[in-house]
C-alpha cells in the first residue's frame, strides 16, 4: 500500500506541535474526547434539517479503553463518522479543521457550539503514541475507511470493515524513558483523573470500564471484583443550569469538588451573560486564606473553559491582584484561543470579561458589608490586608475602587468601621480623620500622643497592620476629609489663642529646648514643648511623609533601607518632670543630660522602637536612683 506524505510544512508543523506547542503530555485526551465530542455534535445538527434521521442524545456517547498488554488506549464516538476524502483532508493536511469548517458553514449560534477550531489536536496523540490507527464509518455509507500513521513519515488510508458509524481512535502507546512514564495512559485511575480534570463537562457521556469492589451475590459478607462500565463525567457543568434550581449547598459541593478551598465561601456569584460576548462564570469570595496565599508562591487566577473543556487551570487575566483571593471558573464560546488551546490570545473579549468580572466581585464585597456585616468581617480578617495592600500598591491607581471596602478599629466604638462610618460620626467641628499606630490595640490605647484627640471627643482609628500608614498615605483624603496621625506635628486642634500662648512658653524656654537638641544629636530633628500631653511626661512624634511606624516597617524588610523618620522629642511643660529639667539647666548641665537621654530612651521604648544602648540606659537609672 502505497504511504501518502505529509505536505511538508505540515510535515515541519507537525515535528513541532509534538514536542513544543503542548506543554502537558496529558492534553492529548482532552483533545482526542473534544474531537470526538464534535463528532456526535456534527450528527445532532445534520438531523435538524434531515427529517429522516432521529437525534436521541442518550444513544451517544465517547468509550475510552485501556490495553496494558498490548499497550493501546482507544477512543470511541458514536459520531457522525468520516469518507476517505475526509480523512484525507482533515488528517492529512495538519491544521486543517473539519469542526472549523463546519462551524462556518452552518453559522452555528444556538449555543451548542463546536469545541473544535485549528485541526491540530488530533496529533497531539503523537506525544505519547508511537502510532494512531483511525477507524471510521461515515453516516449513510456502507464502508469503513482505515488511516494508519506513525508520525511525520506519513500516512496510508485503505478500506476496513467497520460495523457501526462513528470513529475509533487507536494509540499505540510509546514505552517508558528516563524522563517520561507513559505507563500512565494506560492506567485506568490516571485516565479518569485526567477525563474529570480537562472534560468533565463534555455535553455526552464519556464510558470506561472500571473494575470495582462488590458484594458477592451468595455471600453478602465477601467482596469479589467486578468489571463495570461507568460513566466517568459530569456532563451538565451547574453554571449552565439555571440560578432558581440551585442551593447554596450546590454551589458549596462545587466549590470542595474543584478544590478551590477546604473552607466554606462567604459568597458565590452565578454570572450568566448572552449578548454579543457570551459567558458563564461561578465565582467564590472564600473565608479563609490558603497557607501560600501571602507568598510568592501563590498563582492567581480562574478556571478558564471553552464549550465546556478546560483550557487553562488558572487564567491571572480574568482577575485583577486586589481581587487575587477570588476563586472559581469562566466558560465561553467567544474566547480567541491560540493553536494548542492551552493560551488565551490577549483579546478585547477577555478584556471585557475580565472588568465585568471585576466590577461584580467589587459589587458583592460593599452588598456583604452593607447587609451581611458578620459574614464581611469574616471575610476581611482573612483579606483586608490585601486590600489595603493593593491601595498602597502601583502608586495608588487602584484606592478609589477599594476605599469604600476597607475597615478599621475604631478606639471609641471598640469594633471596626467603614470610612463611611467614620465620618458619619465625626462632630461638626472636627476636621480631620485622626489615626494611630501601633503593635496592638492594647497599646495604642496608652500611647501619649492619643490624649488631646481622645480628650476633645474625637474618634481614632487603630492601625495595627504593618501596611496600613502606607495604604491611608496612597489615600491622602476620604470624602474631602485628610487623614491625620495623632503623632503628626499640628494636630488642627488649637485656636489661635492658645496656639499663641504655647509659641510664647516655647520662646522662653528656647535655650533650655536647644541645650536638650545638641545632647541628642542628630537623633531628633528638634525638642519642644507639647502641644498634646496631658498626664504623659514625655512622647515622640515625626515630622514629614515618613512616620516613625513607617520607619519600623522599612527597617524590618530585609534589603532595610535604613531611612528614619524626622523625629521631635516633645516634653509636657504641665507636668512635674519639666520644673526639674529647669532647674537642672540652670544648675547642673551634666544633670540634664543625663534627664534627656532617659527622656529620649523612655520615648522610644513607648514607641516600640529599640535603645540604642540598653547598658547606658541602665546605668543612667542607676544615677538616678542613688
Amino acid at each position: 500500500m502505497e504511504k501518502k506524505q505529509f505536505q511538508a510544512e505540515s510535515k515541519r508543523l507537525l515535528e513541532m506541535m509534538i514536542n513544543s506547542i503542548y506543554t502537558q503530555k496529558e492534553i492529548f485526551l482532552r483533545e482526542l474526547i473534544s474531537n470526538a465530542s464534535d463528532a456526535i455534535d456534527k450528527l445532532y445538527y445534520k438531523a435538524l434539517t434531515d427529517e429522516e434521521l432521529s437525534f436521541n442524545q442518550e444513544d451517544y456517547y465517547i468509550k475510552v479503553s485501556a490495553d496494558k498488554e498490548k499497550r493501546l488506549l482507544t477512543i470511541t464516538d458514536t459520531g457522525i463518522g468520516m469518507s476517505a476524502e475526509e480523512l484525507e483532508q482533515n488528517l492529512g493536511t495538519i491544521a486543517k479543521s473539519g469542526s472549523l469548517a463546519f462551524k462556518k458553514e452552518n453559522e452555528i449560534k444556538d449555543g451548542h457550539d463546536i469545541i473544535g477550531q485549528f485541526g491540530v489536536g488530533f496529533y497531539s496523540a503523537f506525544m505519547v503514541a508511537d502510532a494512531v490507527t483511525v477507524k471510521t464509518k461515515q453516516l449513510g455509507s456502507e464502508q469503513g475507511f482505515k488511516w494508519e500513521s506513525n508520525g511525520a513519515d506519513g500516512y496510508t488510508i485503505e478500506p476496513c470493515e467497520k460495523e457501526t458509524v462513528g470513529t475509533e481512535i487507536i494509540l499505540k502507546i510509546k514505552e517508558n524513558t528516563e524522563d517520561d512514564n507513559f505507563d500512565e495512559y494506560l492506567e485506568t485511575y490516571r485516565l479518569q483523573a485526567i477525563i474529570k480534570k480537562y472534560s468533565d463537562f463534555i455535553r455526552y457521556p464519556i464510558k470506561m470500564d472500571v473494575t470495582v469492589q462488590k458484594p458477592k451475590a451468595d455471600k453478602e459478607e465477601e467482596l469479589e471484583e467486578v468489571t463495570e462500565e461507568q460513566t466517568i463525567n459530569s456532563m451538565v457543568p451547574i453554571w449552565k443550569k439555571n440560578k432558581s434550581e440551585l442551593t447554596d449547598e450546590d454551589y458549596e459541593n462545587f466549590y470542595h469538588e474543584k478544590r478551590y478551598g477546604f473552607d466554606k465561601p462567604v459568597k458565590h456569584i452565578h454570572i450568566s451573560v448572552d449578548g454579543t460576548l457570551r459567558y458563564n462564570a461561578i465565582l467564590f469570595i472564600p473565608e479563609r486564606t490558603p497557607f501560600d496565599f501571602y507568598t510568592k508562591e501563590y498563582e492567581k487566577g480562574l478556571e478558564l473553559y471553552s464549550n465546556g473543556v478546560l483550557i487553562m487551570e488558572k487564567c491571572a487575566d480574568l482577575l485583577p491582584d486586589y481581587f487575587s483571593f477570588v476563586k472559581g471558573m469562566v466558560d465561553s464560546e467567544d474566547l480567541s484561543l491560540n493553536i494548542s488551546r492551552e493560551m488565551l490570545q490577549h483579546d478585547r473579549q477577555l478584556k471585557m470579561i475580565a472588568k465585568n468580572i471585576t466590577s461584580k466581585i467589587k459589587s458583592q464585597l460593599k452588598g456583604l458589608l452593607k447587609n451581611e456585616r458578620e459574614k464581611y468581617e469574616t471575610f476581611y480578617e482573612s483579606f483586608g490586608r490585601q486590600l489595603k495592600y493593593s491601595v498602597y500598591s502601583d502608586f495608588g491607581q487602584h484606592k478609589e475602587e477599594l476605599q469604600d471596602l476597607l475597615l478599621f478599629y475604631s478606639g471609641k466604638e471598640k469594633k471596626l468601621i467603614s470610612l463611611d462610618e467614620y465620618i458619619e460620626k465625626m462632630p461638626e467641628e472636627q476636621k480631620y480623620i485622626y489615626y494611630a499606630t501601633g503593635a496592638s490595640h492594647h497599646r495604642i490605647e496608652k500611647l501619649p500622643q492619643t490624649e488631646l484627640v481622645a480628650e476633645k471627643g474625637f474618634d481614632i482609628l487603630y492601625f495595627t497592620d504593618d501596611v496600613d500608614e502606607f495604604a491611608i498615605k496612597a489615600l491622602a483624603s476620604y470624602k474631602d476629609k485628610q487623614f491625620k496621625s495623632v503623632s503628626s506635628g499640628d494636630l488642627g486642634l488649637e485656636d489661635a489663642e492658645e496656639q499663641a500662648k504655647t509659641e510664647a512658653e516655647q520662646e522662653e524656654h528656647k535655650a533650655l529646648f536647644e541645650h536638650m537638641k545638641q545632647t541628642l544629636g542628630d537623633k531628633v530633628k528638634d525638642v519642644r514643648l507639647s502641644k498634646r500631653l496631658r498626664s504623659h511626661p514625655v512622647c515622640l512624634t515625626a515630622e514629614g511623609e515618613l512616620s516613625i511606624e513607617m520607619e519600623k516597617v522599612l527597617q524590618a524588610m530585609p534589603d532595610n533601607p535604613n531611612v528614619k523618620a524626622e523625629k521631635v522629642l516633645e516634653i509636657n511643660g504641665d507636668h512635674d518632670i519639666f520644673p526639674t529639667l529647669k532647674e537642672a539647666y540652670e544648675q547642673d548641665k551634666e544633670k540634664l543630660e543625663l534627664y534627656t537621654n532617659l527622656l529620649y530612651n523612655q520615648a522610644l521604648l513607648i514607641e516600640g522602637l529599640p535603645i540604642e544602648d540598653p547598658v547606658e540606659f541602665t546605668n543612667n537609672m542607676c544615677k538616678v536612683m542613688a
